[in-house]
């Protein structure tokens, strides 16, 4: 077994990756998802098929990467995270469309590209976090309650034109319209408690500390909290709520992956990417970073199982990507983040 990692913007990758792409028996993984993520499931790749693989890791600029290496590129799979950044991928020509029977029968429709051009690897929801001193359970129970007046003042977030937000903007719109989404997000904005800032756990730590009594947070960051000795408390100050159990569900955002145009291991790459759709691959996603599994019948993380069962939103994730770039317009049309 042996996965090499070429890190970052290591000026030598392209270079080391090309040389050796003449070897047998290799792919060639472009990664935005963070090497602790993914290293269990290469090696359990490589274990099982006897294939390398080697990695760039990077924290950005992958997909402008491949352009710029264009057809000499020896990027083979890119993975990355959330629907707008996957779409991005695409939306720059440096994917090809996959028609494959192991990825059509293990990764449901709504959570792949109807053209083949991506394919979700893990679901992760855009949960409320309620204080368990100030909020009563059931007192709210939707996106839509974030934008009701009593909450004025109590509510705090992250940037409106952060990845994860712009998701949950966009299915606002799929579901509402944009005039009535804009409303929507106009009232959420009247009520925060601050300025939009910092990441999903620092709205918690905001509420731990009486800043706000709301805010809204990917679903794993709870067991990341409550995994780390001083975030513990954050996540122990808090309920965690699964918004529109009695309508549409909860909004769902994924973990993705696209093969590459003219993959230099296109057939190496179409295994790997059956690999990280298949039971194997899904069950080492669930444990380690408390994501949700896209392939039906995969446990959950045990400590996932505690928080509870869910309806999750099934609006296409195509659809999301489409409406992304006017869920950003709305963010900057009313000023959220001023």
């Amino acid at each position: 077994m042996d996965i090499k990692k070429l890190v970052g913007g290591a000026v030598f990758g392209a270079t080391a990756m090309a040389a050796t792409t003449a070897m047998a028996q290799e792919v060639n993984v472009y990664s935005l998802r963070q090497e602790f993520l993914v290293e269990p499931l290469f090696e359990k790749f490589t274990a099982e098929t006897g294939i390398d693989v080697n990695v760039i890791f990077a924290e950005k600029g992958l997909v402008e990467r491949i352009k710029q290496e264009g057809a000499n590129s020896p990027a083979d799979i890119l993975m990355t995270v959330d629907i707008s950044r996957i779409q991005q991928a695409v939306d720059a020509g440096v994917t090809e469309a996959v028609s494959n029977d192991t990825l059509d029968a293990n990764i449901p429709a709504h959570l792949r590209d109807p053209e083949g051009h991506w394919f979700a690897l893990t679901q992760r929801g855009r949960a409320i976090y309620a204080s368990k001193e100030r909020v009563a359970e059931g007192e709210i129970t939707s996106y839509e309650d974030l934008a009701d007046p009593k909450w004025e003042g109590r509510i705090c977030t992250r940037s409106g034109t952060h990845v994860y937000n712009v998701a949950l903007f966009a299915s606002m719109i799929a579901v509402h319209g944009e005039e009535k989404a804009k409303e929507w997000l106009q009232g959420l904005k009247n009520n925060l408690a601050r300025k939009p800032q910092g990441n999903d756990r620092a709205q918690v730590k905001a509420i731990k500390e009486g800043v706000c009594d709301l805010s809204i947070g990917n679903t794993y960051y709870y067991g990341k909290m409550l995994d780390n000795e001083e975030q513990r408390p954050w996540a122990e100050a808090v309920n965690l709520v699964f918004p529109n159990q009695d309508g549409r569900g909860m909004s769902m955002n994924i973990s993705g992956m696209s093969l590459i145009a003219d993959a230099p291991n296109r057939e190496n790459a179409i295994k790997l990417m059956e690999f990280l759709a298949g039971d194997v691959a899904q069950g080492i996603y669930a444990e380690v970073n408390y994501e949700y599994p896209v392939k039906p019948g995969v446990e959950w993380a045990e400590n996932v199982k505690s928080w509870g069962t869910f309806k999750a939103d099934e609006v296409s994730l195509a659809e999301i990507a489409r409406l992304s770039p006017d869920a950003i317009k709305m963010v900057d049309e009313i000023g959220y983040n001023e």
